[in-house]
């Protein structure tokens, strides 16, 4: 069957893929190009979205891309970058300057198609170091932000409708722009003309087709974490293989939550894959690995590189070595790793280190789900009949508490974090709270590239809206932050060091303790279900003299863990959590993290 097809040009930035996924959610095929591709390709498409990028357009960054798609008679939306590389094309200007970080309310200027069914005023969400300054003759500008100085940020929507040509300084394929859907569709179904044709059974199909295909006569052996992701896939290849091709291993790294092997030995039986199933012990070896190790990037590698050592010695015991390995990686797994040729390195992903990548050069890796994010995932899942309990488990991150465990060195910039701390009291002198920069850092994104900067601690009374606008205001004005904090603790540090600190196993298991009380008080005020993911972090930071952990909790809300923004928990949960966590041996206090993605990366490292 002819499908309406979307072409998304992807240059690299952190929602290509998302993009295709919204075009597909109104049931409109959406193909990932290249910027390099020939003309010829784009043509029988009914419209292109170029997606944005780590690059910047007005240094003229990635500019050496092929333009003849300007040339043809089809619509195209630019986002982010794109909008800029439109403007700059026909006759506009883009300057460095004018970030923007998170929602901001985008007010439009009159009617138009692509904002059909809304308000005057829409909530979109921002991520960019350049902005459109000035735009060509044949174009009009059909919304703008406001800063917090009341001063206008010109041209967040640009349009043309004589060329079918437009731009959008936010982005509209975002959960966090909550009318996004609907611009979107606008411009698919309005604007170029899409007849809605595209199903996820059609998806489910293709990629049983996928996997006959790759797999031949061989079999597959998949990595089983029990998280949704390689659950699902699991099911996938059985229905595709049938179990007695498939062959799944789940290994328990020492970096598990509490009782969690058990709970995923449970699960899979409950799944009739039980006879498909080895299970192993492997926490001596990872320990062992991330012995001495404090670089977030090094000890990622080194835990997916020990998971694939294990993977082998497994393979080679079960006397399986030729079956192919399959894995349930999603496309934030790829895209945060820079896994596409434009992409900034985030976080690499356990299944996307070096190793991998040489399986993959030589057809040895399967991955039926590398298009997908988690909400397509469940979609899928729930599709291929696995119960909802499974599905809608909170997303565990594949190297486990092992990046929910900061280590350190114990070393401190003093004179860096001195200059730090004067631009962020200026910052937040307005609303009353007391500001500590921590002499620690975790990893962010900021306009599609990394970032490894220090957190603010905010302590003070306030209503959650003036505390979130203090942590806005701070992550906007101040460069080298990227998170925001909130002391659940009510005395404003006065000392704080930075401690030595690797990963062992006394530090996980007091991990664990603390992960188990969070996720328990989640269940016990009926949030578990309302809240995408909520990591509880340990920091091996001194307060006051006070013990070796500072915990942090971060309860975020999502879809596709691209965007995040921080869940609100009542107060009494919060005081019950702080109680219990504050109980446990070494803990020197409890914070609450505020911050959205970006800045912020929903894990730690």
């Amino acid at each position: 069957m002819h499908h309406d097809a979307i072409a998304v040009i992807d240059f690299g930035g952190q929602y290509a893929h998302l993009i295709a996924t919204k075009v597909r959610r109104h049931h409109v095929l959406a193909e990932i190009r290249q910027p390099e591709d020939p003309t010829e390709e784009f043509k029988g498409y009914k419209g292109i979205i170029v997606s944005g990028s780590p690059a910047l357009a007005s240094k003229g960054e990635d500019s050496a891309y092929n333009k003849g798609i300007y040339d043809l008679d089809i619509p195209i939306l630019g986002l982010c970058f794109g909008h800029q590389e439109i403007a700059q094309h026909y006759g506009g200007k883009v300057v460095h300057g004018g970030r923007e970080w998170g929602h901001a309310d985008m007010h439009l200027t009159g009617d138009h198609p692509m904002f059909e069914g809304l308000g005057p005023v829409e909530q979109v969400w921002m991520s960019h170091f350049d902005s459109v300054a000035e735009i060509g003759p044949e174009f009009k500008e059909l919304g703008y932000t406001v800063l917090g100085s009341g001063k206008q940020h010109r041209y967040a929507a640009i349009g043309s409708d004589t060329l079918k040509r437009y731009g959008f300084q936010f982005h509209a394929e975002v959960d966090d722009t909550p009318n996004g859907d609907r611009m979107i569709a606008n411009f698919v179904l309005g604007v170029c003309g899409c007849t809605p044709s595209w199903s996820m059974d059609r998806y489910i199909d293709e990629q049983v087709q996928r996997i006959r295909e790759q797999v031949g006569g061989n079999s597959v052996f998949l990595l089983a974490s029990g998280g949704v992701d390689s659950t699902v896939a699991a099911k996938l290849f059985a229905n595709a293989l049938g179990p007695d091709r498939l062959r799944l291993l789940h290994i328990d790294n020492g970096l598990m939550r509490k009782e969690e092997s058990r709970k995923v030995v449970e699960m899979f039986k409950l799944l009739d894959l039980e006879k498909s199933l080895h299970f192993v012990d492997a926490s001596e070896d990872f320990l062992e690995a991330l012995h001495g190790v404090v670089e977030p990037e090094q000890k990622r590698t080194l835990i997916g590189n020990t998971f694939i050592e294990v993977f082998e010695r497994e393979a080679r015991r079960l006397g399986i070595e030729d079956h192919l390995l399959g894995q349930g990686t999603i496309y934030p797994d790829t895209i945060e790793t820079g896994g596409t040729k434009r992409a900034d390195t985030i976080k690499t992903h356990h299944n996307r280190v070096p190793i991998i990548a040489e399986m993959m050069a030589r057809g040895r890796v399967v991955e039926p789900l590398v298009e997908l994010y988690k909400v397509e995932v469940r979609e899928l899942g729930e599709k291929l009949g696995i119960p909802s309990k499974l599905i809608w488990r909170h997303p565990f991150p594949g190297p486990g508490l092992g990046v929910r465990l900061l280590c350190s060195e114990g070393l401190e910039d003093t004179a860096a974090l001195k200059e730090l701390s004067a631009d962020v009291e200026s910052a937040a002198s307005s609303f009353g709270l007391s500001t500590t920069v921590l002499p620690i850092k975790s990893v962010g994104v900021k306009a599609d590239v990394r970032s490894y900067e220090h957190p603010v601690l905010i302590t003070g009374k306030a209503e959650w809206g003036e505390i979130l606008e203090a942590s806005g205001t701070i992550l906007k004005e101040v460069a080298g932050i990227n998170r925001c904090l909130l002391n659940l603790v009510s005395e404003t540090p006065q000392a704080l060091k930075p401690l030595a600190a690797t990963t062992t196993r006394e530090r996980l298991d007091l991990l664990r303790e603390a992960d188990a009380i969070v996720m328990e008080g989640l269940r016990r005020y009926g949030l578990y279900d309302s809240i995408w993911q909520c990591p509880t972090v340990l920091v091996p930071l001194e307060i006051d003299g006070k013990g070796r952990e500072l915990c942090i909790i971060r309860p975020v809300h999502s879809e596709r863990a691209m965007t995040a923004s921080a869940a609100r928990l009542p107060e009494e949960l919060l005081q019950e959590l702080k109680s219990q966590i504050l109980a446990l041996p070494g803990i020197s206090g409890v914070a609450f993290d505020l911050t959205s993605k970006p800045p912020g990366t929903i894990e730690w490292e």
